[in-house]
């Protein structure tokens, strides 16, 4: 059994506080795109999970599926056992949630596997324990994500467009972004962009939607080439351009394929990592 598991980037991202428990709060409209990872799930043995990935990424415990999957059989209180084979494309410590999307595409096989009927709103409840994007990523599409991700709202879609996908050498992991946003003189509240990004959706204007782009994290931890990668987007004829999640990957977004198309085999000349997508609908 396959599943993709859609790659999302941030069309906003806000940081609106930080909780007791250390959790900062967050206001993001999410999108997922076409670039994705495939998960397949095989018969392993009995009673064990096993995660095995392509690229070099962790697959033991502390993988976003494994701990998807032990939290699916101690909720559903299923007995059996689960192999997960996970061919990655989505470029890590780039804030376009692969392992997030990972774990996602592993419960939907598992729902589908053990024929439990969990509702979406049970996998994503059950995702959370995994990571804060994995309840976006159960059904993806463009959505409203509050709360320290678990709050979602299905939202009118992202108008149809090209997006050129660029991650930089530069890696950036979350903890390390959280840390630089919570250095002594960075404020804790939002810029302020997803209100202006809801607005622009509503509107079904690609323009209006790519003009109200941004991201909170730009202004602290972004490395220098996040900067040269916008510019050469712009130069390319993108509509707007912004950093994803934590970073350090970065989208431009197109509206007409010739231009996104010239511009990522631009990119992929300097930055390997770079790609053309279209957005993704929910999996719903």
């Amino acid at each position: 059994m396959k599943d993709a598991a859609y790659a999302k980037i941030n069309l906003s991202l806000d940081i609106t506080g930080r909780r007791a428990d250390g959790y900062h709060t967050l206001r993001t409209v999410m999108q997922s795109i076409s670039l994705c990872d495939t998960v397949t799930l095989l018969e392993g043995n009995a009673g064990e999970i096993e995660v095995t990935c392509s690229g070099g990424a962790p697959c033991g415990k502390g993988n976003t599926v494994y701990r998807a999957a032990e939290e699916f059989f101690r909720r559903t209180g299923k007995k059996g056992s689960a192999s997960f084979r996970i061919e990655k494309r989505i470029p890590a410590q780039a804030g376009l949630g692969g392992g997030s999307a990972d774990a996602a595409a592993a419960l939907r096989l598992l729902n589908r596997r053990f024929q439990t009927g969990l509702s979406a709103e049970n996998l994503r409840e059950i995702g959370l324990s995994a990571g804060a994007d994995v309840p976006f990523c159960v059904e993806g599409g463009t959505a409203l994500a509050e709360g320290i991700g678990e709050k979602l709202t299905v939202l009118s879609p992202l108008p149809e467009c090209w997006i050129a996908v660029c991650k930089p050498p530069e890696g950036i992991s979350t903890r390390e972004a959280y840390a630089a946003f919570d250095a002594p003189g960075r404020a804790e509240t939002g810029s302020g962009s997803t209100g202006r990004l809801l607005a622009a959706l509503k509107t079904g204007s690609l323009p209006d939607a790519a003009a109200g782009l941004g991201n909170m994290f730009e202004a602290g931890n972004a490395p220098g080439s996040v900067r040269a990668i916008k510019a050469r987007m712009a130069s390319a004829g993108a509509l707007g351009a912004c950093m994803t999640g934590s970073g350090s990957a970065v989208f431009g977004l197109f509206g007409g394929e010739t231009a996104a198309r010239q511009c990522a085999d631009g990119l992929r000349g300097l930055f390997p990592q770079s790609f053309l997508c279209r957005p993704i609908r929910s999996y719903g």
